[in-house]
């Protein structure tokens, strides 16, 4: 029963985190964007905010991981980041708004990040390592598709019946309610992890250990760097779908309830990729699933760039875009899983997180402001166009990071091997 908790709570906070700051703009997308009053590159601009804080938090937790119990981070992370959703329901100006976003990049990753990779890698022990990540991304998945259902009743509870004369201030009230249950919902989560996650220590004598030596050991492996390329280009393909809501408004022609619908429910596919890639991971290998599933995405996205509804069917459409959902919640399954696959040293699990998380995650400032540009560039289906074709281009520098790691890990293994056969 302990067990079962420590992985709940792990799995209900790791996804209520990052509700605030990515969740409501990737289901509520269009409505986000009208109640703010922000265009597709200024809201891109915001989100770099927090990439370049977050980018900035990533390497240093990681070694604060290394050193104190987890629970106590992720529990001030976790209030202090609902007190910044309670701030956004005041519906601050853009400069506000980029400020809090700049603060979540700190509460969410400085304090948070590493301590939940940490935490889980502890959990799957040496032979588990796949099904840990892919049970953390599949439950978050089941999180994020549950609340977010929750979040359009509440959004839908709260709107006029006649949504084609929805006003801004209706918009607002609607929207209002679910900033502040997404807020309610992560401090409550503060207070599980209080109660239910034991307290982790870190390993014995790891305090006495120089944190600039674990960095630099780390920053001197080609496979870390490796590892960090890959993250880069599958999270391209996670950021990716933050607007398919819009896509579904703009090209598909629903409307802004219906988008979100859309959004929420395909992310049910979310525990099943990743739950699925995980347990293929622990009996193949992390690095095989990843770089078969971005071949999926290389050919998934290049069937959306080319796709004009009317013309190639609507189902096709549909389909391409729920194998990429797929695809791309299999890559989050077992990424992290590569830290037993290359032999990540346990001393050096929150320091490694922390170096392949701040290359890894740096879409955070590059991406929203490059797709904000090309969708606003060419209005309407031209621009989402052109944004499939950029993401079909990340997928493909990924089928050529995953072949890289595996060459790095191979002679790694050979060498390995060589040294054994001389001593």
């Amino acid at each position: 029963m302990r067990r079962l908790s420590f992985i709940l709570v792990l799995i209900l906070a790791g996804e209520l985190i990052f509700g605030l700051p990515f969740n409501i703009p990737r289901f509520f997308r269009p409505t986000y964007l009208n109640a703010f009053g922000f265009s597709n590159t200024e809201l891109g601009d915001i989100f770099a905010v927090y990439g370049v804080a977050a980018m900035l938090s990533y390497f240093p937790g990681g070694v604060l991981t290394d050193r104190f119990p987890a629970r106590n981070l992720m529990v001030a992370s976790l209030f202090a980041t609902a007190a910044g959703g309670v701030y956004m329901a005041t519906f601050p100006g853009l400069l506000q708004m980029a400020i809090l976003y700049g603060f979540w990049g700190v509460t969410t990753v400085f304090l948070f990040w590493a301590a939940l990779i940490s935490a889980t890698r502890a959990w799957g022990g040496n032979s588990s390592q796949g099904k840990a990540f892919g049970i953390l991304e599949g439950g978050r998945g089941m999180v994020a598709a549950s609340f977010a259902v929750l979040a359009v009743l509440v959004f839908g509870w709260f709107l006029p019946e006649n949504i084609e004369q929805l006003g801004n201030a209706d918009r607002r009230q609607a929207f209002r309610a679910v900033i502040l249950l997404y807020s309610a919902a992560t401090a409550v989560c503060g207070i599980l992890i209080w109660l239910l996650l034991p307290k982790l220590e870190p390993a014995p004598g790891i305090r006495k250990y120089n944190p600039l030596a674990g960095m630099l050991e780390v920053l001197r492996q080609p496979i870390a760097w490796a590892q960090a390329a890959i993250i880069v280009c599958a999270y391209c393909g996670y950021k990716g779908l933050d607007n398919y809501s819009l896509y579904a408004v703009q090209v598909l022609g629903m409307n802004e309830v219906d988008a979100a619908k859309f959004t929420a429910f395909s992310t049910f596919l979310r525990p099943i990729g990743a739950v699925t890639a995980g347990i293929i991971a622990d009996r193949f290998s992390a690095s095989k699933i990843i770089g078969f599933t971005f071949i999926i995405l290389v050919l998934a996205y290049g069937a959306l760039s080319a796709s004009i509804p009317g013309t190639s069917g609507v189902n096709f459409i549909y389909a391409n875009l729920m194998l990429s959902y797929f695809a791309v919640f299999a890559l989050r399954g077992v990424y992290f899983a590569l830290l037993e696959e290359t032999n990540t040293p346990p001393h050096l699990t929150g320091t490694t997180i922390g170096m392949v998380s701040f290359v890894g995650y740096t879409p955070d400032i590059f991406f929203a402001p490059i797709t904000g540009r090309i969708l606003d560039a060419s209005p309407g289906l031209p621009g989402h166009q052109h944004y499939f074709m950029f993401l079909s281009a990340t997928a493909t520098l990924g089928v050529l990071a995953v072949t890289w790691l595996v060459w790095l890990n191979r002679r790694s293994a050979r060498l390995a091997a060589q040294g054994a056969a001389i001593t």
